[in-house]
């Protein structure tokens, strides 16, 4: 039981017995102290006036000195109008400590056999192209979230959708063929994702050069798109790719082979990872079939034409179109059939899908949809809706090959981070090796911490330099209060000093400063909580921010390894022992490593 919980009892108590009345907990209002006023947490007392019949300054003076004389947690009190300031004594948050630093996982809800089961979709990238800056925002959305819904004791299946078929995919696949001379990523020393997205770039290249052609000879814009051969040629290599041309097949196969070696790589990179993939090349038939058994139970209605379509007006939209009149899938069919194989894969307590914003409409319409083809988490499935992200040069624009490249980024961002760490001599002393590594986990934690800190519905520009500073709200600099911390303990070890197995007992008077960092830890659970709840990684970034800027002002101000008595010696080792672990845990939560030293 924590304070609160343990204060909320007394208070209920306290209430019974100055006012013979009964109270819910939920009436029971405790929130932290406003940092203007004296105190830890504040009672609102205007609930009770009804059962008091005094005044509120009164009502809130009784109860202070009920919980004074009656609960040991209380050192103090002072009222300020309706509010009941209460100042909790130093050993209660000596033994809230104790408890804090013996849970390797605190905050932290065990999986068990009767979890419920959320499946997180993320990535779902196309096979023409590699991945890029708003890909990274994506991965690194899906994996926190996956493990923020896993540490709030859900089992999670973590699942990606590759777009594999479509013209776009034989504009990079003609383009090779034609212009390619069977180059290969060994051959050219490529990966396989930047070489087939060359031929995408190629494909565009071309197919721009020979409109300008037929507009010169008098064509119109639309007549010279009409009459491309280049065009003509890939809705031609698409129809075999339908028809299961054993050529066009095995093409296809090879290229997107490459692809799926060079997205494995940058996922390795990135950190992220993914327990089951779907490939729209299986998921659009299933979808097919799911739409015609509708349109068969009259869930869907066929025009003349052939088309089959959704009326979604009693559900205040529009209609939605589900096949094509040739009888082609649109998006939202392979949507369809791939809920159908993930729900036959796995039983689904919730899904989540991470898209862009732009995509929310199609998210609405395929709640509904699935719902009414009778799968049981549609109407309930979360569009994790994020916005756009940009560098501050502008938007990319991936068909003229001006894309910001996720591998590139990556690049650029350790490299800048070893050039910054060797300036300010983080690296002094290291090994090679070691500094390479340490070079790795401060620059993609930089990219990291500085996409997931900002509420992932707004759009946002990512701005290289400013995410790694060793100082401000950046991941280098919580990353290097870590190794501070753990620098700092090393040197209690090597001097002898033996950590405490609890420090419950120890006679110390608290500073604020140490009172407030133990109730900065008490708060993670409850911030683990919301961001589940909230589905919201930046909850998480923000509080280990908090949490390493409180330290870092108490490092400064305190002794640590110099202080004389043994028994705050101890208590402050333990405290800084929880603040490391705590902001492991909360980095661990948005996929960021943190170094031992730096």
């Amino acid at each position: 039981m924590n304070i609160e919980e343990k204060l909320e009892k007394s208070i209920i108590a306290g209430l019974s017995t100055l006012y013979g009345q009964e109270v819910l907990a939920s009436q029971v209002q405790l929130q932290k102290t406003k940092k203007e006023f004296q105190g830890h947490l504040t009672l609102v007392v205007f609930p009770f006036l009804r059962a008091s019949k005094k005044s509120p300054e009164q009502t809130a003076q009784e109860i202070g000195e009920y919980l004074k004389e009656n609960e040991p947690l209380i050192a103090s009190f002072n009222v300020i109008k309706g509010f009941l300031n209460l100042t909790i004594a130093s050993t209660a948050w000596v033994e809230l400590l104790d408890i804090i630093h013996a849970d390797e996982n605190y905050g932290i809800i065990s999986v068990t056999e009767n979890s419920p089961l959320v499946m997180i979709e993320y990535s779902s990238p196309n096979t023409n192209k590699p991945l890029h800056l708003g890909h990274v925002r994506n991965n690194l959305l899906g994996h926190a979230l996956a493990c923020i819904m896993k540490a709030n004791g859900n089992k999670v299946v973590k699942t990606n959708i590759v777009n594999d078929r479509g013209i776009h995919i034989c504009k990079s696949m003609l383009a090779w063929v034609k212009y390619g001379n069977g180059e290969t990523p060994d051959a050219s020393g490529k990966k396989g994702d930047h070489l087939v997205g060359d031929y995408y770039v190629a494909f565009d290249k071309h197919y721009k050069a020979e409109l300008s052609d037929l507009m010169a000879k008098g064509m119109s814009k639309e007549e010279a798109e009409a009459n491309s051969a280049l065009m003509n040629e890939a809705r031609e290599m698409l129809v075999k790719w339908e028809a299961g041309d054993p050529e066009v097949r095995a093409l296809w196969a090879k290229m997107n082979g490459w692809v799926y070696s060079g997205f494995d790589e940058t996922y390795r990179k990135l950190g992220v990872s993914f327990d089951k993939i779907y490939y729209e090349s299986n998921t659009y038939l299933e979808g097919k079939e799911k739409v015609l058994e509708g349109l068969e139970k009259g869930f869907f209605y066929k025009k003349d034409d052939g088309s089959v379509w959704a009326d979604l007006t009693n559900e205040g939209l529009d209609h939605k179109l589900l096949l094509r009149a040739d009888g082609t899938s649109v998006y939202m069919t392979q949507d369809i059939g791939t809920a159908k194989l993930r729900f036959d894969d796995y039983p689904i307590d919730k899904m989540i899908y991470v898209v862009g914003n732009e995509q929310n409409y199609h998210f609405q319409v395929l709640s509904i949809l699935l719902d009414k083809l009778g799968f049981e988490w549609g109407k309930s499935l979360v569009h994790f809706s994020y916005g756009m992200v940009e560098l501050p040069e502008g938007k990319m624009k991936s068909r003229e090959g001006t894309v910001v490249d996720a591998d590139d980024l990556i690049e650029e961002m350790v490299g800048t981070a070893k050039e910054t760490s060797n300036e300010l001599g983080k690296l002094d002393g290291l090994t090679a090796e070691e500094a390479d590594n340490i070079a790795r986990i401060v620059g993609l934690g930089a990219l990291k911490y500085f996409i997931l800190k900002v509420d992932a519905r707004k759009n946002m520009t990512f701005n290289p330099k400013e995410s790694i500073d060793f100082n401000g709200n950046t991941g280098p600099f919580i990353q290097y209060t870590y190794a501070r911390i753990r620098s700092v303990l090393r040197k209690a070890t090597e001097a002898g000093i033996q950590m405490a197995s609890s420090i419950s007992g120890l006679a110390v008077d608290l500073t604020e400063k140490e009172e407030g960092l133990i109730q900065l830890l008490a708060d993670f659970p409850a911030v683990v909580k919301q961001a589940g709840e909230d589905y919201s990684p930046s909850i998480i970034a923000n509080y280990a921010y908090d949490l390493v800027k409180e330290y870092n002002q108490f490092y400064h101000d305190f002794s640590i390894l110099r202080e004389e008595n043994e028994d705050l010696k101890l208590f402050r080792l333990t405290l800084s022992d929880s603040v490391a672990k705590v902001v492991r845990l909360s980095m661990g939560l948005l996929g960021i490593e943190v170094p031992e030293r730096m």
